[in-house]
């Protein structure tokens, strides 16, 4: 497949009082065409600075970027045409409507006014498209800045949290929207915080940390590199839930009780769990390795504490660290 999007070796430092802070280090990423491509990360590890400084609006210290084949950001002007951005969340005139709103953005960018009732219907707002921007929601003024980005009909669109304030809704559209772009052609890097939603929506992934990548490939890839070390245990009928747990839990398990199996959080060895409860006359129905989903391999590579209530505990100081042997 040809790269539509390239970034090699790209680093940006700041100076500052404290000291020099590198937001970008040596950070990487190819994306392909016709791809919906997800770039996460968490708060402060450089997505931002990255979209910014592809799109010129800050100057890298090193490295290479190109789009559509054109090294920028020298060649930008030539390739600008063709890239529709939202990066963090744009501004709109509350007295205008979204139509108006529309057409002038239209005519400073050379664009066919022809192409508004087009981009209004594509993100949902026909009905509204007479209405003052002031009235909109924030999920509204959302697609308001999808919509502008759609009106050059780029090749590449860059969309910086576009669900930013949808109701669940509203991210459905939206999800449907970005496969339905991408169907048509056009290549999408999009920026998230909701991880379920790049998981469903995307073909291939970038994680940056601390301003260097730490996994790029097809979200399938990634998945099937990591395993979340945990699994779903049921016992036969009649098999008592709470002494079970309590018999791997003395072990060293780290497990999570739910109302008819159990979660094992760090099982590096699954034959270890029926030996021991076997050995207490307790026997297991099922013993199912748990996937690893996109919030799991985010978790372990960024080192971002879990969510509260999560209910997979992986806790790596007791692996192994059981009088059993646990996880050996």
């Amino acid at each position: 497949m040809t790269a539509v999007l390239e970034i090699s070796g790209l680093r940006k430092t700041y100076r500052s009082r404290k000291g020099v802070r590198n937001a970008l280090d040596g950070f990487d990423m190819v994306v392909e065409a016709g791809q919906v491509h997800g770039f996460l990360g968490p708060n402060g590890s450089g997505k931002t600075t990255t979209l910014r400084t592809l799109l010129g609006l800050i100057r890298p210290n090193d490295g290479r970027m190109a789009i559509l084949g054109q090294e920028v950001p020298r060649r930008l002007p030539q390739v600008a045409g063709q890239v529709g951005a939202i990066v963090e969340s744009p501004q709109f005139f509350g007295n205008f409507t979204a139509k108006d709103t529309l057409s002038l953005l239209a005519d400073a960018g050379n664009v066919n006014r022809s192409r508004v009732p087009a981009v209004l219907d594509l993100v949902g707002l026909r009905d509204r498209a007479g209405e003052r921007v002031k009235t909109y929601s924030l999920g509204m003024k959302q697609r308001l800045a999808v919509a502008s980005a759609l009106l050059k009909e780029p090749k590449l669109l860059i969309l910086d949290e576009p669900a930013n304030g949808l109701d669940p809704g509203g991210i459905r559209e939206m999800r449907t929207l970005m496969r339905d772009l991408s169907a048509s052609g056009m290549t999408v890097l999009l920026s998230s915080h909701i991880l379920g939603e790049i998981q469903l929506i995307c073909d291939s992934v970038t994680i940056i940390s601390a301003g260097r990548r730490v996994t790029s490939g097809s979200v399938a890839e990634v998945l099937a590199s990591h395993t979340s070390g945990a699994v779903r245990v049921r016992l036969e009928q009649g098999g008592d839930l709470f002494g079970a747990a309590q018999v791997l839990r003395e072990a060293g398990a780290q497990v999570t009780l739910e109302a008819d199996y159990m979660v094992v959080g760090n099982a590096s060895n699954p034959a270890l769990i029926t030996r021991l409860l076997a050995q207490r006359g307790v026997y297991v129905s099922e013993l199912t390795p748990i996937a690893a989903d996109l919030e799991d391999v985010f978790l372990e590579l960024t080192g971002t504490a879990p969510v509260e209530g999560q209910n997979r505990q992986v806790d790596e100081s007791a692996l192994g660290a059981g009088r059993n042997g646990w996880g050996q």
